[in-house]
């Protein structure tokens, strides 16, 4: 319709330019020939009187320009007319296709938006275009990008989708250099966020980037236009991240400084319980949150803050302190109720026995909860008066309901120890009629140590045995190769130390000392079968009979061919020496072929070898009961060595007879001598 007006107007307009002409012109040719009778009529009146004048007068009307009658005659200089041909210019818009250009909304209605780039037809674009921009109104500048100048119906073609998306690098470029707060249009959710149309481009908002509060339901913010700022670009891959929770921060961080300011400690404020994990509670006070830390939640223990608060719950709490600089408030919650050691009672005293229920258990210890709020610790060592290294979790479980006595009670330090071993009786009370000097008793192996055995002769009662006083005769390296752990052992009390809670046992004191025996049957010249076990630069170890071991010197061990002995070599030795207190034997090999008569051992009456016989027998009946340690075999020892003796006794004798015997035959070999020279 506004095509068919203009074409109208310029046949009209064309119409009055052709009337005016032809009017124009026959005024001008009416004028001409007046003026030129005008001039005739006075040359003639005047020629005569006025010859020059009439000569001028008529060369005037002869070069006149009679074609500028009827025309507007304007003098301007040159400054002007430049200044005249420049603002008729800036009335004429010269475009170009494919550039973007600022335009002006003049018109707009549900659907289309009219706008005026100062060309000779406006452009009309959709509505749509523009909806990221609600606030949009007639007058407004706007960029927009020309297609064409006309299309096939001449029309303006022009489009500020196009005219965005050329220049949206450049002006998020920007926004993201400077921290401009650009609007954008959420288009709809993707996982982890919402996709959000930023002039024309598609940028990503993350879920943790919408609120400073976790949101659960992303759709409510679908089709809405929003406030953002740009944080982060990626120009490889195009991504755009913005943030609408960037300036909800900013906000916050105004309030939370002009609230921090007006903050005292002690002070009792109202929050919002905004978060709840495992080592506290954030609270929302309007603009700024504060922690409660799961120790100020309640005087009692507890497991999770959400035995006590739930999300979104109003609650009263208490400014504990706070970090201007950090902006951290610290707050809490069982300081509004009085601590619970102020109301315990205060008749309680050290010695009292009190009932509790045990909430915490360490290897150290035990706390128990005798109130709400009101814990004692049981340490170990009081759970039982046994020595032995243990665990709290070896006497007691969590829940566990025990019985103690307070050993200690300080109410400003609001600490108590506890004992429940203080409810039996000492076993060191009477530990000296219990266990006197020199009884005898049988005890459990505990545990061993390099110098002796640990026991336990009851709960309560431990002792040592030294590794000295595990055996008379065996040489043992490790209490392991006497005995395990876990055995029962028969021991005699040696000495007690009440003090220290210490007694000194003893293994070997059960039966009686071997080497009373040994030193009957391992005499000095006596000879006996024994292995050389192991040797060196010095001499050799010999196992002899009956457990016993001795020592040979390494000149001790050649053999009558020059030899010497070898380990694992049996031979016969003879003892050369003998040391009861010290336990020591040494023997020689050597000796024995050296000390006999022409080749031959000496002689040995019957007598003397049944004597040696006799104590061979009772030495091997000592040496099957040598480990025992029953009463029953001490008095066996005591009958074996009352053999030997009475052996003994026969051998001196017979060496008495033998010896009356061969005394004449000494004397007739005497005399006869001098014959045989």
């Amino acid at each position: 319709m506004s095509e068919e007006l203009n074409e109208t107007n310029e046949l009209e307009n064309n119409e009055m330019e052709e009337v005016k002409t032809e009017a124009s012109s026959e005024v001008v040719e009416e004028v001409k020939e007046t003026l030129v009778e005008e001039v005739k009529e006075t040359l003639v009146e005047e020629a005569p009187a006025k010859p020059a004048a009439h000569k001028s007068a008529y060369d005037s009307l002869k070069d006149f320009d009679w074609d500028s009658i009827g025309k507007k005659h304007e003098l301007y200089d040159a400054n002007e007319k430049s200044r005249l041909e420049q603002e008729y210019d800036r009335t004429l818009s010269s475009i170009t296709e494919h550039e973007v250009i600022d335009g002006t909304i003049v018109a707009m209605n549900n659907r289309e938006v009219v706008i005026n780039i100062g060309f000779k037809s406006d452009g009309v674009l959709p509505l749509n275009e523009f909806r990221y921009n609600p606030d949009l109104k007639v007058g407004d500048k706007v960029e927009v990008y020309v297609e064409n100048q006309e299309d096939p119906s001449g029309q303006l073609i022009l489009s500020h989708k196009k005219a965005r998306i050329l220049k949206s690098w450049e002006r998020i470029n920007t926004a993201y250099e400077t921290q401009e707060i650009i609007k954008g249009y959420v288009k709809s959710r993707t996982k982890g966020g919402l996709i959000v149309d930023i002039f024309g481009i598609e940028a990503f908002l993350p879920g943790s980037q919408i609120d400073v509060k976790p949101i659960r339901d992303y759709d409510v913010f679908v089709d809405k236009v929003m406030e953002f700022k740009v944080v982060k670009i990626n120009h490889e891959y195009k991504n755009v991240v913005v943030s609408h929770k960037a300036l909800i921060e900013d906000e916050l961080e105004a309030q939370k400084a002009e609230i921090i300011k007006k903050l005292e400690k002690g002070q009792i404020l109202e929050g919002t319980v905004k978060n709840i994990t495992s080592y506290g509670v954030f609270i929302d006070l309007g603009g700024v949150d504060g922690l409660i830390h799961i120790t100020d939640l309640s005087w009692g223990r507890i497991s999770h803050p959400e035995e006590i608060v739930k999300l979104d719950q109003k609650i009263k709490v208490v400014i504990l302190d706070f970090d201007e600089n950090k902006k951290r408030i610290a707050l809490g919650l069982k300081q509004l109720t009085p601590h619970p050691w102020d109301s315990l009672d205060q008749n309680m005293k050290i010695g009292d026995k009190i009932k509790g229920k045990v909430v915490v258990i360490a290897d150290y210890g035990a706390f128990v909860e005798i109130a709400t709020g009101v814990e004692g610790l049981i340490h170990v060592s009081e759970m039982s008066w046994s020595q032995h290294l243990r665990t709290a979790q070896d006497f007691l479980k969590v829940g566990q309901e025990v019985e103690a006595v307070i050993l200690t009670l300080d109410r400003e330090e609001r600490k108590m120890s506890m004992g429940i071993k203080q409810l039996i009786p000492d076993p060191w009370a009477n530990i000296k009629e219990k266990y006197p000097l020199k009884s005898k008793h049988t005890a459990t192996v505990r545990n061993f140590t390099n110098f002796g055995i640990f026991v336990e002769l009851e709960e309560g009662v431990d002792g040592l045995i030294h590794i000295s006083d595990l055996s008379w005769s065996k040489k043992i390296k490790h209490p392991a190769e006497f005995t395990k752990t876990g055995e029962k052992i028969d021991v005699m009390v040696l000495d007690i130390d009440v003090d220290n809670r210490r007694l000194s046992l003893g293994h070997k004191q059960l039966e009686e000392n071997p080497w009373d025996v040994f030193e009957s049957v391992f005499s000095v010249g006596s000879v006996h079968t024994g292995t050389l076990v192991s040797l060196n630069d010095k001499g050799g170890i010999v196992a002899l009979p009956y457990g016993v071991e001795g020592f040979a010197p390494l000149r001790h061990l050649t053999k009558e061919d020059g030899s010497h002995v070898k380990e694992e070599e049996q031979m016969e030795f003879k003892v050369i020496e003998f040391s009861k207190e010290n336990k020591k034997i040494i023997l020689s090999h050597t000796r024995v072929y050296q000390d006999s008569v022409g080749g031959e051992k000496r002689g040995e009456s019957d007598d003397r070898k049944k004597a040696k016989d006799t104590t061979k027998k009772t030495v091997k009946k000592m040496k099957d009961n040598l480990e025992k340690t029953t009463l029953g075999d001490i008095e066996s020892l005591a009958t074996l060595k009352s053999d030997m003796m009475k052996a003994e006794e026969k051998e001196k004798h017979a060496r008495k007879e033998a010896s009356k015997n061969a005394e004449p035959k000494a004397e007739e070999s005497t005399e006869e001598e001098p014959k045989e020279e």
